[in-house]
């Protein structure tokens, strides 16, 4: 009796063994590549998969977008500029089957060709565009990218270019271009202001020129804000002289010999500068 119960608890051990090894379970983003005597039975899952004990043989694959750093890359741009640049790349496994046979490790891979393409793809491209026409470049390096691991099963989604660095010598050249190109805009703009304030002016001065009256009005302002408004002030300004003498000659009547003098009527003898003897 104890002989039987021995070998009923060794079969049952045994079936426990052989079930565990037949029954996998895999979660939603998971996929199994079962292979049977060596050949490819076809993808399984997710949730429980039935294999045949030391006759099926499975690969588990993730079908999980995964996130790859590409190391730094030194590369040299169009226009012979040394400078070392590092991006990111995400992928993801489209066809499980192809990324267990057509590749031996679809990860390892897929970086190699994503360090290959980036120094192809922005060794084409010139400084300036490396650092103003990133989306342009980014949508470059992932079609090649794709087109490269399409026939692994693998479905590159995004490549960004993280960080671009450049030597010291050009970021001082880049600088001063900037500050010079800054400089010139700023003369643009001065001199786009110049020419405007002066065609006001000439316009105005042509206002001027057919109303009189906007003149003294204007020659009446100046005068005020020569002032400094309400602060008490003197102000000292010229007069032609033909507008003050009838004035003065009405207040002060000129002398005899002054107005013979103006009217030229000078005794005999006199000279020119000199008052006659008096009588």
């Amino acid at each position: 009796m104890t002989e039987i119960l021995t070998a009923l608890l060794i079969l049952v051990l045994l079936l426990a063994v052989l079930a565990g090894a037949s029954v996998r379970v895999l979660r939603e983003y998971e996929r199994a590549v079962v292979f049977r005597l060596g050949r490819l039975v076809g993808e399984k899952g997710p949730g429980v998969v039935l294999l045949i004990p030391g006759v099926d043989r499975m690969v588990r694959v993730s079908l999980r977008t995964r996130t790859m750093a590409i190391p730094p890359q030194d590369i040299i741009t169009r226009d012979n500029v040394t400078a070392r640049v590092d991006a990111v790349a995400y992928f993801r496994v489209v066809d499980a089957n192809s990324a267990v046979v057509s590749v031996e490790d679809a990860s390892k891979a897929t970086l190699q060709i994503a360090q290959t393409t980036l120094r192809s793809v922005l060794g084409k491209a010139d400084l300036d565009a490396l650092l103003s026409e990133r989306e342009r470049l980014n949508e470059d390096l992932q079609q090649i990218i794709d087109e490269q691991t399409e026939p692994w099963g693998i479905k590159a989604t995004t490549v960004e270019i993280k960080d671009v660095s450049i030597p010291v010598p050009m970021q001082r050249a880049m600088s001063r271009q900037a500050e010079a190109e800054r400089e010139r805009r700023a003369k643009i703009i001065h001199a786009e202001g110049e020419f405007q304030a002066a065609a006001k002016l000439a316009d105005a001065a042509g206002v001027i020129s057919r109303e009189p009256a906007a003149l003294q009005l204007r020659y009446l302002q100046t005068l005020r804000e020569i002032g400094g408004g309400d602060q008490a002030s003197t102000i000292v300004f010229p007069l032609p002289i033909d507008i003050v003498k009838p004035l003065l000659d009405r207040i002060t009547p000129a002398p005899a010999g002054a107005s013979k003098q103006a009217n030229g009527e000078l005794p005999e003898g006199a000279r020119v500068g000199e008052l006659p003897e008096p009588q």
